[in-house]
């Protein structure tokens, strides 16, 4: 879908004018031509893509196919980019519509990649990601969702949450990125019914299979965040027989049983917070609670995380979780393809395959909201 390339050497793109606002001073987006970001990557060469070298100060993401998908995605992310501030928050530092097929995103270059690669990828075997970083990185990004959630208006849904959308600057402070798939929430609007999109692992049951998107399916996508963050794990995995299991299937038995150490990612070498990872788990354990109204909304979660809330003790916890079928996989492989059209008909969405036992849609008919609590 995308290539990102970074600005190297002398080839630095001008900084952005400032502005003021009650005294706070940010960077503005500009607009860029494309003779500017042609130059700036040496005509977008390959040596210049992102995560194979360079010290530039900015990344620019171009796509690489033009269609009607690709430009909703473009424009939703430049409109949300353009209107959020927040220090957890990738920041846009222009872009560019020149001709029938420049699209491009110029934001901010993020010199330690992504969560994903250090957990899974490139940089996976330096032990970068000590237990304090990956609490701080667990924080920073549920501060992310919470600005979306409940401070910025409308509020935001990312509905892509995942390791390598949360991007990590020279510090390791996280910055969550990538808001192609992003749903602007009016005023007085619980939940919409929509396409689905995101990642297979990540996704609530009741978007996978209603299509109903709401913050809580941004809880669950980062209470498998948190999980990653704890074990070092994928979000699902290939067994030796040819199987696939979620992390939530191989941690729920270990969760239930207080095996918290076993749960705890083998490269840290047991060098980590008791406590803390106790309180990551079961703060994981609400947020992927199969019904949306007993997970904790973010500010729930921020609390229970920096230990903010007087019953936010370490507990017990079940994972009431779900499994994905083999059909719904076989689905996911082909379902980014599928046009974005609203299509609230269908009912079930592109993952009609998914099962979970006794689930009701939680949306058909209305009520109280019950919020399970550490205590």
């Amino acid at each position: 879908m995308v290539s990102t390339f970074c600005c190297f050497g002398s080839q630095k793109i001008d900084e952005a004018p400032t502005t003021t606002f009650g005294g706070v001073v940010k960077n503005s987006w500009r607009i860029f031509t494309y003779k500017e970001l042609h130059t700036a990557t040496n005509g977008f060469s390959e040596e210049n893509k992102l995560g194979e070298g360079g010290f530039g100060s900015i990344a620019v993401k171009k796509l690489k196919a033009m269609n009607s998908k690709a430009e909703m995605e473009f424009a939703v992310e430049v409109e949300v980019l353009g209107r959020v501030r927040h220090k957890n928050l990738l920041g846009l530092r222009g872009y560019c519509a020149g001709g029938a097929d420049q699209r491009l995103i110029v934001y901010d270059y993020m010199p330690n990649l992504s969560l994903l690669s250090h957990l899974h990828a490139h940089f996976s075997s330096d032990l970068q990601l000590h237990w304090q970083r990956r609490f701080n990185i667990a924080i920073g990004s549920a501060q992310a969702l919470l600005y979306l959630h409940h401070e910025v208006t409308p509020h935001i849904i990312h509905r892509d949450i995942k390791a390598s959308n949360v991007l990590l600057n020279s510090d390791f402070e996280p910055l969550v990125a990538d808001f192609g798939f992003a749903k602007l929430i009016p005023e007085g609007v619980s939940h919409m019914t929509t396409r689905v999109k995101g990642t297979l692992g990540y996704l609530a049951p009741e978007y996978a299979m209603w299509g109903k998107v709401s913050e809580s399916c941004d809880v669950y996508s980062f209470g498998i965040l948190l999980l990653e963050l704890v074990t070092g794990r994928k979000p699902i995995e290939k067994l030796p027989n040819g199987l696939k299991r979620t992390i939530t299937e191989w941690a729920e038995p270990l969760i239930a049983q207080g095996r918290f150490r076993d749960l705890v990612d083998p490269r840290l070498r047991g060098n980590y917070d008791e406590n803390q990872v106790k309180q990551t788990v079961n703060v994981a354990a609400l947020c992927v609670q199969t019904e949306p109204e007993m997970r904790p909304n973010m500010k729930q979660v921020v609390s229970y995380l920096k230990g903010c809330e007087p019953q936010a003790q370490v507990m017990k916890t079940r994972i009431d979780g779900v499994k994905y079928s083999d059909e719904l996989v076989e689905l996911d492989q082909t379902s980014e393809d599928d046009d974005d059209d609203e299509d609230e008909g269908k009912g079930y969405g592109v993952f009609s395959a998914l099962h979970v036992e006794k689930m009701h849609d939680p949306y058909k008919h209305g009520g109280h909201k019950k919020m399970a609590k550490p205590v």
